[in-house]
């Protein structure tokens, strides 16, 4: 398969339309916590915002300025977020790392459409960038955990 196919097939029309379709765009205006992460291979960057009430995340906002991947990635955990606890956070982060990086399964739910980002795998360049916005998600959730 040459390069170019690669690409075509790596920006597959599933991905379009997560990253053209993004959950959570607006900012909080009293969260209990905010972060932002930088990928500094590409530039792209994600500020989230979160509350958190009892260990749950009950509110999410995200600024995401990024590829269609890592908008693709924002969709996603802005789709499925509230709600989950901060170890569901922690463990979906580590399973689309383990996806990524060791040929791991898909992340199991509530993150489970994350999987049409597999084919990103051999791309390891754009691998920071889908990991933005749970990298930034998770800073919060230090944040918030750290002034309780």
């Amino acid at each position: 398969m040459s390069a170019e196919t690669d690409l075509i097939r790596l920006y597959s029309g599933r991905i379009l339309a997560l990253a053209a379709d993004m959950q959570r765009t607006t900012r909080l205006d009293n969260p209990t916590a905010t972060a932002k992460k930088r990928s500094p291979l590409c530039g792209s960057t994600v500020t989230v915002d979160i509350t958190v009430q009892e260990g749950v995340i009950t509110d999410y906002g995200q600024d995401v300025k990024a590829c269609a991947l890592g908008q693709a990635a924002a969709s996603v955990i802005g789709a499925n977020i509230v709600g989950c606890t901060l170890s569901q956070v922690r463990q979906g982060r580590d399973e689309l790392y383990a996806m990524l990086k060791s040929d791991g399964s898909a992340p199991s739910a509530p993150f489970i459409e994350l999987e049409v980002l597999q084919p990103a795998k051999d791309y390891k360049n754009r691998h920071a960038s889908i990991l933005l916005a749970f990298d930034a998600t998770l800073d919060a959730v230090q944040e918030a955990q750290a002034s309780a």
